[in-house]
């Protein structure tokens, strides 16, 4: 479905949800008033620039406790589609499952699960993918596009197509095959860097480097079944943390 403005794909399309509506049903806008991101921050998007879209996820047996490996999954089939357009040197997913060009986010990924009893009864998934934007007004930290990367202009609904079929193909294969390719991939896989707990500070996901209080170095050591991420002070302390707890200093 395509609507030329809305709010927020994400919300449309949990008004409108029934038993009826198919997997990977999709609510795709040029404008989003009110665009949603991780932990409740907005979505700078120039109107007609950029892919914006929420899709309807539907699989059976996914127990609320395993709901990571939709994140995985969403994640990497993004990855494989943007591999075909951009080199595949800087291109890297962030925990939980943004997609970054080095040290820029190039799509925010929102994943919103409703629970049936134990189970995952059905996903909704925002996507905003930075496409052909070259300004931004936001006091977002690190936007980039796909056109301020390669100086091309890309069809938004080429992109959207070619993700839906990456879905199709990675949703047959098994969690190890697609966790491998995550962790592949993965933005500060190796080396030291620099985080802050969320506690100390509440700026966005990820922050400038400049005068952040709380700041230390860590390395990665690993992601838990309940997709948890495992990060090694300096001290050789382990410490595990969840979404909210943990911010990545750039």
């Amino acid at each position: 479905m395509y609507i030329s403005e809305t709010y927020s794909t994400s919300t449309l399309l949990n008004e409108q949800y029934s038993d009826a509506l198919p997997h990977l049903y999709t609510i795709r806008t040029d404008f989003q008033t009110a665009g949603r991101g991780q932990a409740g921050n907005g979505w700078e998007s120039e109107r007609g620039k950029n892919l914006l879209f929420s899709t309807l996820l539907r699989y059976e047996n996914i127990m609320a406790t395993k709901q990571w490996r939709l994140s995985m999954l969403v994640a990497v089939a993004l990855w494989d589609v943007l591999a075909n357009y951009l080199p595949k040197e800087k291109l890297t997913i962030k925990w939980p499952n943004d997609i970054y060009w080095g040290n820029n986010k190039l799509v925010g990924i929102l994943i919103e699960n409703a629970l049936i009893g134990k189970n995952v009864g059905h996903s909704v998934v925002g996507i905003g993918v930075n496409v052909n934007q070259t300004e931004w007004t936001s006091n977002a930290p690190n936007p980039i596009s796909m056109c301020q990367i390669t100086g091309k202009e890309y069809p938004v609904e080429e992109i959207l197509e070619s993700w839906i079929c990456a879905m199709k193909s990675w949703e047959l294969r098994h969690t190890e095959e697609i966790e491998t390719a995550y962790l592949q991939h993965l933005y500060r896989r190796e080396g030291w860097h620099t985080y802050v707990e969320r506690e100390v500070s509440t700026a966005p996901t990820a922050i400038a480097q400049q005068g952040v209080e709380g700041a230390f170095l860590a390395q990665f050591i690993g992601i838990t079944e309940q997709g948890e991420l495992i990060l090694r002070k300096e001290n050789n302390e382990e410490k595990t943390y969840h979404f909210k707890q943990i911010r990545f200093v750039i």
